[in-house]
């Protein structure tokens, strides 16, 4: 069993890959500095053996250092998130995203880590409007968070060409699941959906609503995380992977399933009609991930697809919310 330091563990993404490397029986290490995680998503893992949680930035290097000491495995999942918050303030998405980031690998090196896995971003995929998006295939990046993301991609590759680093990337296409929150001016749409029709308020959509995702379920990607934690694929050093199921569906579809499965769940008929504004600069018009590459070299393919995961969240919510 392995020692796995887990940057951002205390976030959404973070914290259920917690507690699927604790149920294997691997020791963690949680570091992150609630600056957008929460200790409500790890406080059932306090009494755990094995769990330790470490209150830190991934700028300070001598606490990652000190959080890093003994580990075998690094999975970065610390990250400041959100397009139109790295719009708003590029300096601190690139102090985190980039110089942070930086120095988790920095540090992997200096510890002799055997594994470094880091969350990337579809975002990178930019004005490519090649339909299904291919990992070899990027177009101009369109944000500051997307700018953050193809760099540090840059960065892990290099590590592993020059010090060997076994270095693996994973670009997440749209995650969602239970944990995932509603507030805050960056929340992710699905949970401000569930929230809006649980409030029986109208939600925004950005755009005509027919712009479509490749939304994952959370455990699609704790399952990849896993597989490239501990997989023996020595062609994927180096590289990065799509991370989705291969579907896609417009915001305006999603919704219209959110509500009924919410309507469903509650026993009454819910009907409210969105509010539509402009789209958002640094949007992406459409994204459909091709999975080819990540089943061949790591084993992937999704486990639960969008319709299954969204019944699963909307009982996580509507209970967490009682």
């Amino acid at each position: 069993m392995g020692r796995v330091l887990v940057t951002g563990g205390a976030g959404f993404i973070g914290s259920h890959i917690c507690d699927k490397l604790l149920d294997l029986g691997h020791e963690v290490v949680c570091y992150d500095n609630l600056a957008t995680g929460s200790e409500g998503n790890i406080t059932h893992l306090s009494e755990i053996a094995g769990f330790t949680f470490v209150e830190g930035d991934i700028r300070d290097d001598g606490r990652l250092g000190d959080a890093m000491e003994g580990c075998t495995h690094v999975n970065h999942q610390a990250a400041l998130g959100s397009v139109p918050r790295s719009i708003k303030d590029p300096v601190l998405t690139n102090e985190v995203n980039i110089n942070g980031s930086l120095n988790v690998l920095v540090c992997t090196q200096r510890y002799s880590i055997e594994r470094f896995v880091f969350a990337s971003s579809s975002s990178v995929y930019g004005d490519n409007t090649d339909m299904p998006k291919r990992e070899e295939n990027t177009g101009k990046v369109l944000s500051p968070y997307a700018v953050t993301k193809s760099a540090f991609e840059d960065y892990a590759r290099v590590f592993h060409l020059i010090h060997g680093t076994e270095t693996i990337g994973l670009r997440y296409f749209n995650v969602f699941g239970p944990r995932q929150s509603p507030e805050g001016p960056y929340a992710a749409v699905i949970p401000l959906f569930m929230q809006s029709i649980h409030r029986g308020q109208p939600p925004t959509i950005f755009g005509d609503g027919e712009q479509t995702r490749d939304f994952t379920y959370i455990e699609n990607v704790v399952e990849a995380n896993l597989l490239a934690l501990f997989g023996d694929s020595k062609e994927s050093y180096g590289g990065v992977f799509n991370v989705a199921t291969g579907r896609t569906i417009s915001i305006n579809a999603l919704f219209d399933t959110i509500q009924n499965s919410m309507s469903d769940y509650l026993g009454k008929e819910t009907s409210i009609a969105p509010i539509y504004e402009p789209p958002r600069d640094g949007d992406i018009k459409d994204s459909l991930a091709d999975l080819s590459s990540v089943t061949r070299s790591l084993g992937y393919s999704p486990k639960k697809w969008p319709e299954e995961g969204i019944v699963e969240t909307v009982r996580w919510f509507v209970e967490s919310n009682r």
